[in-house]
């Protein structure tokens, strides 16, 4: 008679399975204390200062007294297919709270919740119409001639297609796990196709665009949890028992949940455009992209730039982000930024806010004494 291979005793899985059982009711009775208001998500003070159609600007508060603020403003730019919070997550991990602390002017777009009547917004819109519209109010309500640009994953991308449009405005650009080069699936100098990069290489956009008009967030929520499905759908919640007694720790993983879940959906031209004209076409490092007529060529960045990039990322591997220095060779004032860290660590991360925003705080600094 053949026997189970492994040897499970009934006195250790009934005192484990008590333990659970005990994580678990315990973890009940916080979740019943914890209300809506304890799961705040970019709840660092700001001002919103100018707001057109879905999207507004913010402007964030000084969170300590400084003697003398950075003479340049930072305008951050989020992604359209991700709420922006990711960027002030949490108070203790928070870029914007860090850039603040570090004495940074600090202004964010909140691209907002599109409705249905959105649908026809393209990329267009957002680079040439909607940016351009935010970082000139920013340069006339700062008194700048030029603003620096922190460009947030896909928002990055669309910071690089603005700066080769209007260098004439942005004094430095910082980008972060940003995608470049979307046909450059490498990890650790091996080939690496990242099953978001797959998923759409062979998405029939077209038919989702026809079918929602506005790409719901559900949609889009599936497609990153399918990057890595048995982490992101059972492993995280899995792992989560053992957070369960502590309420800090049980906290924090609700806020990151309400940010991934409680996304914006995003307009079905733009979505065409992302899936077509980058993922598919790989039009931005071809030098074959067009915004409002306009090539986008990536010579035309001559300002300082500062590419940061995830060492593990596996949504946009290294080599997606640092194929913008193919471009740059020109350009004597960029620099490539590599940390240890995951895709979204390098936000939220505790070593990462130790070391990526003191970093851009610091490289600002010197090429703003230049």
């Amino acid at each position: 008679m053949t026997q189970f291979p492994i040897k499970i005793r009934s006195d250790e899985l009934a005192r484990e399975l008590a333990e659970v059982q005990r994580k678990i009711t315990t973890g009940l009775e916080r979740l019943a204390d914890t209300k809506e208001d304890d799961v705040d998500i970019g709840s660092t003070p700001k001002d919103v200062i100018y707001e057109r159609e879905t999207w507004k600007l913010y402007h964030y508060k000084p969170v300590k007294d400084h003697k003398k603020l950075h003479p340049i403003p930072l305008l951050i730019i989020p992604p359209l297919i991700n709420g922006y919070e990711v960027a002030d997550l949490q108070p203790d991990r928070s870029v914007v709270r860090n850039f603040l602390e570090q004495g940074m002017d600090v202004y964010l777009v909140n691209w907002g919740y599109p409705h249905r009547g959105d649908m026809y917004l393209a990329t267009d819109d957002y680079v040439c119409d909607f940016m351009d519209d935010a970082v000139d109010f920013v340069r006339e309500y700062h008194g700048v001639e030029k603003t620096n640009l922190f460009g947030l994953c896909q928002g990055g991308t669309m910071c690089t297609c603005y700066s080769a449009l209007f260098p004439e405005k942005v004094k430095n650009l910082v980008l972060t796990v940003t995608p470049i080069d979307f046909h450059r699936h490498k990890v650790d100098g091996k080939p690496h196709i990242g099953l978001l990069f797959e998923m759409g290489m062979k998405a029939d956009v077209d038919r989702m665009v026809n079918a929602f008009g506005l790409i719901p967030a559900d949609v889009l929520n599936v497609s990153f949890l399918m990057a890595s499905p048995f982490t992101l759908m059972f492993g995280k919640y899995a792992d989560t028992i053992d957070m369960l007694e502590n309420r800090e720790s049980l906290v924090n993983f609700l806020r990151m949940e309400k940010w991934l879940f409680g996304g914006p959906g995003v307009s079905g031209m733009a979505y065409r455009d992302l899936v077509k004209k980058f993922v598919q076409g790989n039009q931005l490092v071809k030098g074959e992209l067009e915004l409002d007529g306009r090539k986008v060529d990536l010579k035309n960045i001559t300002m300082p730039v500062l590419n940061v990039f995830a060492e593990r990322d596996h949504l946009v591997p290294p080599g997606c982000t640092m194929a913008l220095g193919e471009h740059q060779k020109h350009n004597k004032g960029y620099k490539e930024f590599p940390i240890k860290t995951g895709h979204i660590g390098i936000y939220t991360g505790g070593a990462s806010q130790k070391i990526m925003v003191p970093g851009v705080c610091e490289w600002l600094r010197e090429q703003d004494k230049a």
